[in-house]
């Protein structure tokens, strides 16, 4: 189900300046009743501004004086065919809180002891730990600003999953052997064609 932009501000408006029900305006903007109830007594988000859906062609007057008529009405936003129409956004760049940002060379450092550089490249590492590719360099080489000496699982610190290790381990293993594969191939076409 779509829900308006902003959906407290969209919320504080509806109460503002209609006279639909709780339940109508939780359903219409995602948020609980007793939520709606809580903006409505003022102790929700106190002190937000009302954001009009029908100037920003989000709801129509008309809708809302149909579902103001009639208590069970549901309201309806405006579908646009170019918001529609749009592909689905990608993943946004994975934020890491300050108190794991300090964590990363751990991380980073265990990752290259567990899998050298032919199971998990610099490349696979930074993405998995939000980090730089320079970063992994440095530290690998050992000329990174200070001195690593514990490893720490990114796992246990937060910075990526199992799931996304195991994603990039099969990776790393499926190119390596698609790699082996051309290789294979071709020496044996060289010696096909020395024969």
């Amino acid at each position: 189900m779509k829900l308006p932009l902003m959906p407290k501000a969209t919320a504080i408006w509806l109460i503002d300046n209609t006279s639909l029900s709780f339940d109508q305006i939780s359903e219409f903007c995602g948020l609980h009743e007793l939520e709606v109830q809580g903006i409505a007594d003022g102790e929700v988000a106190v002190g937000m501004r009302g954001y009009d859906p029908v100037d920003n062609k989000q709801l129509t007057k008309e809708e809302i004086v149909r579902c103001e008529s009639d208590p069970k009405a549901r309201l309806k936003l405006i579908s646009s065919e170019v918001i529609d129409s749009l592909p689905p956004r990608k993943k946004d760049s994975k934020y890491t809180p300050l108190s794991l940002r300090q964590e990363k060379p751990y991380a980073i450092f265990w990752l290259i002891k567990r899998y050298p550089d032919d199971e998990l490249s610099s490349s696979q590492i930074a993405k998995l730990t939000g980090s730089t590719k320079n970063t992994v360099e440095a530290i690998r080489n050992g000329t990174f600003r200070e001195a690593i000496l514990e490893a720490k699982s990114p796992m246990d610190t937060g910075l990526c999953t199992f799931q996304d290790l195991e994603k990039a381990l099969n990776r790393a293993k499926n190119k390596k052997d698609r790699q082996e594969a051309a290789e294979a191939k071709a020496k044996l076409l060289a010696e096909t064609e020395s024969n």
